[in-house]
């Protein structure tokens, strides 16, 4: 964990990268130096396959560090359904209630609908558990305030349609679009998902001035590098990012993209984290007999059954 300490400039945050390492996952805590009014940004909930346990130690570890800077979060920022990791989003929002007085927000990209529809009925998922579970759906290029700080909503589509980046200053929280340069970019092979999206959300993003941090949702670092990283700058990125890059075309990309996707096999944790997390990170509703239950498809090889 590392923290950037912003200028006397308003306009910049105070930044704490947090470096989930089970799912490759970057957490941020986005603070405002004025007020100590802070958002939360992605948070991952410990899930372990083997035993099916739920756990919170990564969540704690955000909430203590919270606490020791004196916060209060007034947001927790989703940036997509993610399908590689689970949102500690609910947890953090009645924890946070408790111990300050008042619950954060949790906000998330106003297309959030047709995906939560989307894999509601794919896996059976009860509309009332996933129909009002944010509480805020932000719009396109929709500004709000951390403290005295003024955000801004990105809508970043490509790696899944509903997908929102997050501008504080001279920052920007890509959530699953752009990768670090070695790594390039993320998949698009989801449901609603584009490769011609994602060239055009990057080189939006790409677009920004250079000095612009852009800090990547996950990391996942290559041999040879000596750990994650949470950010590059934009003029790195136009100068060396492996997929992005000045130069490289549209039609490039979208060949590469589509090329590279068909060869990956599906995120380990898809189908718990997509249940858990359209459901804005609450649990399924408890069988009669008490157990909180998920779906998983088979896939069913060799001859027919």
């Amino acid at each position: 964990m590392s923290s950037t300490t912003a200028s006397q400039k308003a306009t910049e945050p105070i930044i704490h990268d947090v470096f989930e390492q089970d799912t490759g996952t970057w957490q941020y805590v986005v603070a405002d130096p004025s007020t100590n009014i802070a958002a939360i940004i992605d948070p991952v909930l410990d899930y372990d396959r083997a035993t099916q346990s739920i756990t919170t130690r990564t969540a704690d570890s955000l909430l203590a560090l919270v606490k020791e800077k004196g916060y209060k979060v007034d947001w927790v920022l989703e940036t997509h359904v993610h399908a590689d990791h689970l949102t500690a989003a609910s947890y953090l929002q009645r924890r946070l209630g408790q111990e300050q007085g008042y619950s954060p927000s949790v906000a998330i990209g106003k297309r959030i609908g047709q995906v939560q529809k989307f894999f509601g009925q794919r896996y059976g998922v009860p509309e009332e558990q996933y129909g009002v579970v944010f509480d805020h759906l932000l719009d396109d290029d929709e500004k709000f305030e951390i403290g005295d700080l003024q955000a801004m909503a990105m809508h970043l589509p490509g790696h899944t349609p509903d997908h929102m980046g997050y501008k504080v200053g001279d920052n920007v929280f890509c959530g699953d679009s752009v990768f670090n340069a070695d790594i390039g970019t993320a998949r698009c092979d989801f449901p609603g998902g584009s490769a011609d999206s994602l060239y055009s959300s990057g080189r939006k993003l790409l677009s920004l001035p250079d000095n612009v941090k852009i800090w990547t949702g996950h990391d996942y670092p290559p041999q040879g590098r000596s750990g994650p990283r949470a950010y590059m700058t934009v003029h790195e990125h136009r100068e060396q990012n492996k997929h992005l890059k000045d130069g490289i075309t549209e039609k490039e990309f979208v060949t590469m993209r589509n090329e590279r996707d068909a060869t990956l096999a599906a995120p380990r944790m898809l189908h718990q984290s997509l249940q858990i997390n359209i459901r804005g990170g609450r649990l399924p509703t408890p069988t009669e007999d008490g157990h909180r239950m998920l779906r998983l498809p088979l896939d069913l090889k060799g001859p027919e059954w």
